[in-house]
């Protein structure tokens, strides 16, 4: 079964990188401009990374918790609208507006959702009482999140493995102690997640009340120490001990001799089978409760894995081992109905990948800027795109265009110039207006592209553990000048609603 998308324009941009004050971008009115900008400029999809909490190097595609909202994300207005703050909580001046303050906005901003958690809590505002109550019966994953986050303080954010063993291996009795004495902190914990999804589910409204559709991110695989995997060992490739028998990784390719030891769990995928998929139903239900769609990170490691034997110095003595494949999709449509996802097929991809993906009837994805310098043929140049797919002219893991123009050799420019009949003196919106252009029934495009911005401006730079991430939008991007060239390419190629 196949779940056509309509034709339609988005625009790539993490809630993170929005403009607005406390040194991170939020829900709040930069995110309902936005949302305003994009209905106006002719765009009915908004796609975001991980709405996650950020983990190592402050990454969406690493947490704690992979069913948990960012509380970074919040609205401190919101907060001081909801009773929930002072009018002087709120003065802030951050470090600058290109760039996250992620020191600033710990410094600042934490503080002040705790008090505003805590105020919650306590009763402070009569009006939010019953729904905080009914958030806490309808969402028991939060409540286990918020004893795993609260224990982590505790034990000096030491991974859960290393936790005395009555922890580690979740006795009854001690986690009942545990959490009678961290009760405190974990009702604040679970106060930020209900905060965080009472302001999503309100900008998510005005969303649809605009004509935008969100694409939401799931990566396939979550992090060792995370809530997950400690509340659910049985459904990973663990020890008695919570140690992995083997990880995840990528094998060798032209990027890497060595290839890429990501270090992630495997999953039991047969006990999740005979589960019944129940943690990958509510992983999913979750994603879908929030977004219209959701990328699925890595697809093809539903067709075949690559294994590492835990403890491998990098990842050349995996192997490939075969995915849960075809069953496990129709196991969740079973579950949660239409699956309205995309398949994030990009890199080392072979017959059987693209296999699955079309049997079970998603859309994959082409990148522009890998399509350039090669035969004629290339599967990422637009004469070759199938309908049923989604076009960029680059992801949140690719330089910006204007920067990968800059770097791009003589042969892959000389490609390029030839491919569109253009000199490239306006190469950014010349391949703007290429993947607007194509038959692909969606046409996503980075918010650095629209600007024209360079390399400095991208968003993520893989195999870089430090300076990701961090890119923010001015509110002036948010243009008339910008949105009506958008508009004109959109309505040009029957991209608008």
């Amino acid at each position: 079964m196949t779940n056509r998308l309509p034709r339609a324009a988005g625009i790539l941009l993490h809630p993170t990188s929005l403009p607005g004050p406390g040194g991170i971008g939020d829900l709040g009115e930069g995110a309902f401009r936005f949302v305003d900008w994009l209905a106006d400029s002719g765009v009915s999809l908004w796609q975001l990374l991980p709405l996650v909490p950020p983990g190592a190097g402050n990454s969406p595609y690493s947490s704690y918790s992979a069913l948990s909202g960012n509380p970074w994300l919040i609205d401190l207005r919101g907060l001081l609208a909801d009773g929930l703050l002072e009018d002087y909580d709120l003065p802030f001046v951050g470090s600058g507006p290109d760039a996250v303050d992620f020191g600033a906005m710990c410094d600042f901003k934490v503080a002040r959702l705790e008090k505003a958690a805590d105020r919650l809590v306590s009763g402070a505002n009569p009006d939010l009482v019953d729904s905080f109550a009914s958030f806490r019966e309808e969402a028991p994953w939060a409540e286990e999140a918020a004893l795993f986050a609260a224990l982590r303080q505790v034990e000096r954010l030491r991974p859960w493995w290393q936790w005395p063993r009555e922890l580690r291996d979740r006795n009854p009795r001690a986690l009942g102690a545990a959490g009678h004495e961290l009760r405190q902190e974990i009702h604040r914990e679970v106060a930020l997640q209900f905060l965080f999804h009472r302001q999503w589910q309100g900008l998510r409204a005005h969303c649809r009340r605009r004509g935008v559709r969100l694409l939401g991110d799931l990566p396939i695989y979550v992090d060792r120490d995370s809530v997950d995997v400690w509340a659910h060992p049985e459904q990973f490739r663990l020890d008695g001990q919570g140690n992995p028998e083997v990880v995840a990784g990528v094998p060798p390719d032209y990027f890497s001799e060595t290839g890429q030891l990501w270090g992630n769990p495997i999953y039991n995928w047969e006990r999740m089978a005979d589960d019944g998929w129940t943690w990958w139903r509510q992983r999913l239900g979750r994603a879908l409760s929030q977004t219209d769609l959701v990328r699925l990170d890595h697809f093809r490691g539903f067709a075949a894995y690559w294994e590492v034997p835990a403890g491998a110095q990098d990842a050349r003595s995996g192997r490939w081992v075969r995915g849960p494949g075809a069953d496990f999709f129709t196991a969740l449509r079973q579950g949660l109905g239409d699956l309205p996802l995309v398949a994030e097929d990009l890199g080392e991809i072979d017959q059987p990948v693209h296999d699955l993906r079309d049997e079970v009837g998603l859309a994959g994805m082409k990148v522009l800027q890998f399509a350039f310098g090669a035969q004629a043929d290339h599967p990422f140049l637009p004469h070759t795109y199938p309908r049923h797919c989604v076009a960029y002219t680059g992801t949140h893991d690719n330089n910006t265009t204007y920067g990968w123009w800059q770097s791009a050799d003589e042969r892959i420019r000389d490609h390029v110039r030839r491919y569109l009949s253009s000199d490239g003196h306006d190469i950014v919106w010349d391949l703007i207006r290429l993947c607007l252009s194509s038959v692909a029934d969606t046409a996503v495009i980075p918010m650095q592209d629209l600007l024209g911005l360079d390399h400095k401006s991208r968003m993520n730079q893989p195999g870089k553990s430090t300076g990701n991430w961090s890119w923010r939008v001015r509110a002036e991007a948010f243009n008339d000048e910008v949105g009506s060239r958008l508009r004109t390419l959109c309505q040009r190629y029957s991209r608008t609603s």
